[in-house]
């Protein structure tokens, strides 16, 4: 009866979709890269398919092009001072909002304010640490006036860091430091991303359409200041977390493009040749609730993370071309010279012969914390929303018990709920995965701060931040890198999560879609996209 109900379900979206306009708007691209979003403030956004939107929306002092290089995007240059700590942005003179009204400086320094303010409450605060002042406001330590962002003139933004940092401009480039309207918030709150009047960004697209649980609708901004080169009249993004449906609508083409795919259509897709498999930097991990009387034994962690087979998980479970997790930080991320991962090398065995000797020891560190062959251990609950979340914990489930004699059971949740669920800490393990914001170490690792709010699982070490804060604090690469291999030194001996494996990003695309600019990162962009006729 449930699998009838979920073909049921899948057959009603599709013809949804359909007959929502396809036929009619044979030009628009349709998309699906998630349920309803949580958010789409710029401020208060953390996931990647919000930022999808977003970045089709907005537009930072900086950008991307079609190699995901950092070029100019509202700014048309910058200077940096010799010392490193002054940057000075020129914003275009067409620089305008998608209502006409011109961008100012005045727009930037209002934003990041509102990102950095306390009452905001934004999850991705902590991003502006290298502004000066940043942290200390969002401590609630100084006023937001105290920011170090000033406009100089309409046309000329002053940003002031603390220390010289190596990745500033992709930071400027990410959409917590995009602008947004003060006049517009102040009038509508909360309320303003939920109506396309009030959603007025500065981005290549502008919203016309939002139905809740249902679609986004984005137009081409005629204000865009580079508007010409703008591909695509209409963009939908269909709303919804149905994997079979999202490949039915891929295989009947109602839908173009479509991320993950169920697991068990992977193959299949492939040898359809409507598979496009990505590269990714991001991890996989289940996080941890440290602050739980039984997990925050570092013997109990170390022992679950031992006690799970990667190899079977990437080659029988999830079949997309992803690697065992050997650490936190993926493969692909920079190092000084060459890739941080290989520098840093693995913090335990994941060849397959490996598997035998790390069940012996996850059973001899369960047994030395107190629970010798699983005996008194409690039932762990893990959390998660649907998909293939279910999929891969249930052979982790199977593995725990084997190994370690461990029960646990699965709580779903809906997305939204979820992302509550894990930032409130009201969970054993849940399930995560973090997708880097830019290409550095730095964007993993500043997630298991003490004090950021991205930090699921409450771990907190003081060597670890000290060795973060030096790493921020000079612009030396090989310092830097050093810094931070011993900070995910300190991290993995604690085990403050569980690895399971490194991204790929398997996704559902049509044959008519062409000039997609898929991102490392995971905010493809559709801004020279085009359906063949």
């Amino acid at each position: 009866m449930k699998h009838l109900t979920l073909l049921l379900l899948s057959v009603l979206m599709i013809v949804s979709i359909s007959c929502g306009g396809n036929k009619a708007d044979e030009g628009a691209i349709y998309i699906n890269v998630g349920p309803e979003p949580k958010t789409i403030d710029p401020a208060l956004n953390s996931t990647v398919d919000g930022s999808i939107y977003i970045q089709h929306a907005f537009e930072g002092l900086a950008t991307r092009d079609k190699d995901n290089k950092i070029i100019p995007g509202v700014a048309e240059s910058w200077d940096i001072s010799e010392d490193g700590l002054t940057y000075t942005f020129h914003i275009r003179e067409n620089a305008k909002w998608s209502d006409g009204k011109k961008i100012t400086a005045e727009d930037f320094v209002y934003s990041w304010q509102r990102a950095v303010d306390p009452i905001t409450a934004s999850e991705y605060a902590y991003q502006f640490e290298p502004v000066l002042n940043a942290m200390d406001i969002n401590s609630g330590k100084k006023p937001v006036t105290d920011l170090g962002i000033k406009a100089i003139d309409e046309n000329t933004l002053e940003v002031k860091l603390n220390a010289p940092t190596a990745y500033f401009l992709e930071l400027a480039a990410f959409p917590t430091f995009y602008p947004v309207r003060k006049d517009i918030i102040e009038e509508n709150k909360d309320n303003w991303t939920l109506s396309p009047d009030t959603y007025i960004g500065n981005g290549p697209f502008t919203l016309v359409e939002r139905r809740t649980d249902d679609r986004l609708v984005m137009i081409k901004n005629t204000n865009y200041w580079n508007s010409e080169n703008i591909v695509p009249e209409k963009l939908v993004f269909i709303l919804m977390q149905n994997g079979t449906a999202a490949v039915a609508g891929i295989k009947e083409g109602s839908i173009h493009f479509g991320n993950n795919p169920p697991l068990q259509d992977i193959e299949t897709l492939q040898s359809e040749g409507l598979m496009h498999i990505s590269p990714y930097l991001g991890t996989y991990y289940y996080c941890i609730n440290i602050t739980n009387s039984v997990l925050k034994d570092v013997r109990v962690r170390k022992a679950l993370t031992l006690a799970i087979d990667r190899n079977y998980l990437v080659e029988q479970v999830t079949r997309g071309g992803q690697l065992p997790a050997s650490a936190w930080v993926p493969s692909g991320v920079n190092d000084a010279n060459g890739d941080f991962r290989e520098v840093g090398g693995d913090y335990y065995g994941i060849k397959p012969e490996d598997y035998k000797k790390n069940v012996e020891e996850a059973k001899r560190l369960l047994a030395e914390a107190g629970y010798p062959n699983g005996d008194r251990f409690p039932v762990i609950e893990f959390k998660s929303n649907s998909g293939e979340h279910i999929q891969i914990f249930e052979a982790v489930q199977q593995m725990w018990k084997e190994n370690l004699n461990i029960d646990s059971t699965i709580a779903q949740e809906e997305w939204a709920t979820f992302q509550d669920t894990r930032q409130n800490k009201n969970y054993m393990i849940a399930r995560h995965g973090w997708i880097a914001d830019y290409n550095d170490p730095m964007s993993f690792l500043g997630v298991f701060l003490s004090y950021s709010v991205q930090n699921n699982g409450g771990y907190s070490n003081k060597n670890y931040d000290d060795k973060l804060k030096l790493a921020m604090s000079t612009i030396d690469q090989d310092v830097r890198m050093k810094a931070m291999h011993e900070a995910e030194d300190i991290l993995m001996n604690d085990m403050g999560l569980i690895p399971l494996y490194f991204y790929t990003d398997p996704i559902m695309i049509s044959k008519k879609l062409s000039g997609v600019i898929f991102d490392p990162l995971g905010a493809h962009k559709f801004y020279y996209a085009k359906l063949a006729k």
